[in-house]
């Protein structure tokens, strides 16, 4: 059981259209894991902590996307329906909204990567990271790694993110646990 306290944040990385079924680089069920984050954003919004939302926010011609040479197709460019949550997937207006991968000659999977993130978790005393989201071996993964790397003592949301490749997802799992992120669910945390 781990009880959420003062010092706690809550991070959920690129819930958006364009990486949801049906999207540009829609992830497999990953609309699945709605119900587990919302139920998340309740138990921090309810006590108070932070929570923190990324967005991938590409300009329209980011060197990620197939026709500059990245490996994607065109995804989440900033202000387009693709690049919104779903209309059912509506965040606390306290949440802190973190844009990434602006840059149009650079990658960024990491949401700490150029971003004002460490400057917002510093100004809120958070020590103590829950993240989740899409997708389990690119964000989520990347930014677990920036986490750790920054002493943030890290918890990765186990039923509440998907990979793009399962076996991908699994080794990127592994990889987290590994660095010392710990595993968690919403059964061990007390609603």
């Amino acid at each position: 059981m781990t009880l959420l306290d003062v010092g706690d944040g809550l991070l959920i990385a690129d819930i958006q259209n364009d990486f949801l079924p049906g999207g540009a680089l829609g992830v497999v069920d990953g609309d699945k894991i709605l119900p587990a984050l919302r139920t998340y954003i309740d138990r921090f919004h309810s006590r108070g902590l932070p929570i923190f939302v990324t967005r991938d926010w590409h300009p329209p011609h980011h060197c990620s996307f197939r026709d500059r040479g990245g490996p994607w197709p065109v995804h989440c460019v900033a202000g387009s329906a693709g690049a919104l949550p779903p209309d059912d997937f509506q965040v606390p207006a306290s949440s802190v909204i973190i844009y990434k991968a602006i840059d149009p000659d650079e990658e960024a999977y990491s949401a700490f990567h150029h971003t004002p993130l460490q400057r917002h978790l510093k100004a809120l005393g958070v020590r103590r990271l829950f993240i989740g989201g899409l997708t389990t071996e690119y964000c989520v993964l990347s930014t677990v790694k920036d986490a750790r790397a920054l002493g943030y003592e890290t918890y990765v949301l186990m039923d509440a993110m998907k990979p793009v490749n399962p076996d991908d997802g699994r080794r990127a799992e592994e990889e987290m646990l590994w660095m010392g992120a710990r595993p968690v669910t919403l059964k061990d945390l007390p609603a």
